[in-house]
């Protein structure tokens, strides 16, 4: 059973070809075109200095991890405990 398009004008869209394919041109572009400043600035020095700070502070604290837990394998902690 074939039911009828409820929209008359389905066949007269703007932009389609026969067979309901897309000329060139009528499509968006695959860009934004948004040239502005985006919020941030790329390679700001206080985001590096920030950056290097945390990473400098996790290294310190996986640093002292690793010797409490080679300590406690050698036996260090018994002899201070």
């Amino acid at each position: 059973m074939m039911s009828n398009n409820p929209d008359p004008l389905n066949e007269n869209i703007t932009g389609l070809e026969p067979g309901g394919g897309v000329p060139p041109g009528e499509t968006p572009p695959g860009e934004g075109s948004m040239s502005g400043d985006q919020g941030h600035a790329e390679g700001s020095k206080a985001g590096k200095a920030v950056n290097t700070i945390w990473l400098v502070l996790i290294g310190i604290v996986v640093l002292l991890l690793i010797l409490f837990i080679v300590g406690h394998i050698v036996g260090i902690f018994d002899l201070i405990f």
